[in-house]
């Protein structure tokens, strides 16, 4: 037992011993485990973006904005500019000055479509571009515009409030429209009705413009006619703005917009208006019969009248002598009527047989074919001795049927203030005292002239005033006793 034992004993002593005597082995440090792949740094945290609040909506009047768009200083009560306006001098293509350059339309068309549109080939072309790419835009930024933000030469807060800029921007933003779904490209209205036209035309423009068309003469020239037919083919894109929006000069005109015409509506209108004529010849005559060198725009003419030296009772002489009315009468009696025994006499015969003459025989006492001391082709052309025909077939008429030797008047006075309110006050005044015919020490008003001389009243009355624009009833639709009417109750101003 003690032998089995020794043996094993001593065997483990030498593995002992011989596991001390061996060289000691470097311990194996564990593995570290795989490190994570590293993470990039969060980038910081940019602070959230403060939204710019809102511009508030602008509050005005945009039918008040397209009359600013034509002359703004009209219905601002405000003097026309004189200078030109800053932006003016960077172009050179556009001849006009002063006043016109502040204009919108001036630059911007009255298509909204400046170099682009109607403006882009014409004396009224700039190189401006238009304003219609703002419409249906912010007003907030066309305001901005306006008040020189991006081009401080068009700052208009100099000449205007911000109320009239707002409403300028309304405008632009709201209510412009492309004209060219309403206006071809040889100015013809696209659609319409014309009977609907028509009948939208007699009620509402028909008191002012004639139902003719031709009661108003914007040029107040003869040989250079401007009626609503004239604008209406030539410039259907300034008819359809004024149709909508209203006319600065006048505060009377209503807007289309505002009267609830709509687009199909107003085109017809336009339709209807580019039938209409553009002249009356009977009263353009009758407006030559008093200055014809006023009604015509010429330079007055010099010298007496050849025919004047052969009579000695009328003491009158240069322009005056010139005058139809000075040989012929208002009357158009010559010495057999009113001016028979006047300061006015002359002993000429008047001018009413004329109504029975042909064209060629009344071009004849014109030329100077029947007497040559009576030759005034050196004056007038063609067109307006035809003038002259159609007046003295037509409008000469024989007053004695109307105004009687006293001077009184066969017409109804009650009618006639109806017809003087619808037609004379907006200009004479309701008392007939707002133009002074004399001067201020010595007054003469509408109801002076009437009892002074009925005869010059009716005339007028019929025909118009040379070169002011004055529509004559005969283009409003009246007829000789309607005017008979007015003439009565004018009588009876400032008695």
């Amino acid at each position: 037992m003690l032998k089995r034992v020794l043996p094993f004993v001593l065997c483990v002593v030498l593995v002992l011993t011989l596991a001390a005597c061996s060289p000691a082995e470097e311990p194996v440090a564990p593995e570290a485990p795989a490190a994570a792949p590293e993470e990039p740094a969060p980038a910081p945290e940019e602070p959230a973006a403060v939204e710019e609040p809102a511009a508030p909506a602008l509050s005005g009047d945009s039918l008040r904005g397209g009359l600013l768009y034509d002359k703004w200083w009209t219905p601002l009560g405000l003097d026309a500019p004189e200078e030109d306006q800053a932006l003016w001098a960077t172009q050179d293509t556009n001849t006009r000055s002063g006043a016109d350059t502040w204009r919108c339309k001036e630059c911007h068309g009255w298509d909204y479509k400046g170099v682009d549109g109607a403006y882009g080939d014409s004396s009224h072309t700039t190189g401006f571009v238009g304003v219609i790419q703002m419409a249906g835009g912010d007003a907030n930024d066309v305001l901005a515009a306006m008040q020189g933000a991006t081009n401080a030469d068009h700052d208009f807060s100099t000449v205007m409030d911000e109320q009239a800029l707002i409403d300028i921007s309304l405008f632009i933003s709201e209510e412009i429209m492309d004209y060219a779904e309403v206006i071809d490209a040889e100015k013809a209205a696209i659609g319409g009705d014309l009977g609907v036209g028509e009948d939208l035309y007699q009620e509402s423009c028909a008191d002012c413009h004639g139902p003719e068309g031709t009661a108003i003469d914007f040029k107040a020239n003869v040989t250079k006619t401007e009626t609503i037919s004239a604008i209406a083919n030539g410039n259907p894109w300034e008819y359809y703005h004024k149709m909508r929006f209203g006319q600065p000069t006048e505060a009377d005109m209503p807007p289309a917009i505002d009267a609830g015409w709509s687009v199909e509506e107003q085109t017809s209108v336009l339709a209807y208006g580019q039938t209409l004529p553009n002249t009356n010849p009977a009263t353009q005559g009758g407006l030559l019969y008093d200055k014809w060198w006023k009604a015509m725009g010429a330079d007055e003419p010099t010298g007496d009248q050849p025919l004047w030296a052969t009579q000695s009772t009328n003491e009158r002489s240069g322009t005056d002598t010139w005058r139809c009315k000075e040989c012929h009468g208002w009357d158009y009696r010559g010495i057999e009527g009113a001016y028979s025994d006047s300061s006015h006499t002359t002993g000429f015969i008047g001018s009413i047989g004329a109504a029975d003459m042909s064209a060629e025989e009344i071009v004849g006492w014109l030329d100077g074919t029947s007497n040559a001391d009576h030759d005034f082709s050196a004056y007038m052309d063609e067109a307006a001795m035809d003038m002259f025909v159609a007046f003295f077939q037509t409008n000469a008429i024989d007053q004695t049927l109307y105004v009687n030797d006293d001077k009184t008047v066969n017409g109804d006075v009650a009618t006639g203030q109806e017809f003087y309110q619808a037609g004379c006050a907006r200009c004479h005044g309701d008392d007939g005292q707002e133009i002074n015919f004399g001067d201020d020490d010595n007054p003469k008003y509408l109801g002076d002239v009437a009892r002074d001389n009925p005869w010059e009243t009716l005339h007028k009355a019929a025909n118009g005033q040379p070169a002011e624009g004055m529509p004559g009833g005969l283009n409003l639709g009246w007829s000789w006793q309607d005017l008979a009417d007015t003439l009565a109750y004018t009588l009876t101003l400032g008695e």
